[in-house]
């Protein structure tokens, strides 16, 4: 594996002036931007400073039990800003959070039990990160799109229902319609990966020094992984926010203005 030279905080301060050109742009065009694209670039920076300090004493002194627990606290995390996005579905963030996590839990499970990735934790954190980052983006689109639909075809469950079908057929086809559009983004990411860029893992792999046939052996893990996770995630938030929409008489009930 060749030498690869370490990134010092002088190359992080001068990348920074990229974040100064966007901002230069931004106020050029008047977009109001400014502020917010301070706040996020220092945001993002302290952010990630202070995870990698946690990570330090994580890998070095809790193993596998705090690497779990900290996956766990991401799924959470997830689940609230995925629950963000179905504004106006009833219980929206429990929804998410439950669906974040059994797509989680079975794909990184099935990783771990097919041998395919270690039990280390500094490879169960990454892995579960991405896995989760995956699953909350599937989630969010779920969510948002159902409350889309079930507002605009309102009359035509409603239909279904006075037609003697249970709450599940006469929802049926959205939510096959939700889950299309939540899974298309990882459909077309999987269907152009290596063509049109090559993927955070694999980039940062071949950056590592690591032989690149390699590197494409763990991005095609990374690619089927995140496709798991995301379908998973997607048909578990569809079927409990379903669950919410209709009331013990099978009735669809009103939705809150979407903020």
């Amino acid at each position: 594996m060749a030498d690869v030279p370490a990134l010092g905080w002088g190359g992080v301060a001068a990348s920074a002036l990229l974040v100064l050109l966007v901002v230069a742009v931004t106020y050029q065009q008047r977009l109001h931007l400014t502020r917010e694209l301070a706040i996020a670039s220092v945001r993002a920076a302290i952010q990630l400073i202070a995870v990698g300090a946690l990570l330090v004493v994580l890998f070095a002194r809790t193993g596998l039990p705090g690497a779990l627990a900290w996956v766990v606290v991401m799924i959470l995390i997830a689940g609230q800003v995925a629950g963000r996005r179905g504004g106006g579905l009833p219980r929206a963030r429990w929804a998410a959070t439950a669906g974040v996590a059994a797509g989680s839990a079975v794909t990184l499970g099935a990783l771990v039990a097919l041998g395919v990735i270690s039990t280390q934790a500094r490879v169960i954190v990454p892995i579960g990160g991405m896995i989760v980052s995956g699953a909350m983006q599937a989630a969010g689109v779920t969510l948002h799109r159902l409350g889309e639909d079930v507002r605009q075809a309102r009359p035509v469950i409603e239909a279904r229902l006075c037609l003697g079908l249970s709450a599940r057929e006469a929802f049926l086809p959205h939510q096959r319609s939700v889950l299309r559009v939540a899974l298309m983004p990882a459909i077309d990411s999987t269907k152009v990966v290596g063509l049109i860029s090559l993927p955070g893992a694999m980039t940062g792999l071949i950056l590592a020094g690591v032989d690149p046939l390699t590197a494409i052996r763990y991005q095609i893990v990374v690619m089927y992984m995140l496709l798991a996770a995301a379908a998973l995630a997607a048909l578990a938030t569809a079927r409990l926010a379903e669950r919410t929409l209709f009331d013990d008489a099978h009735r669809l009930i009103n939705l809150s203005a979407s903020p």
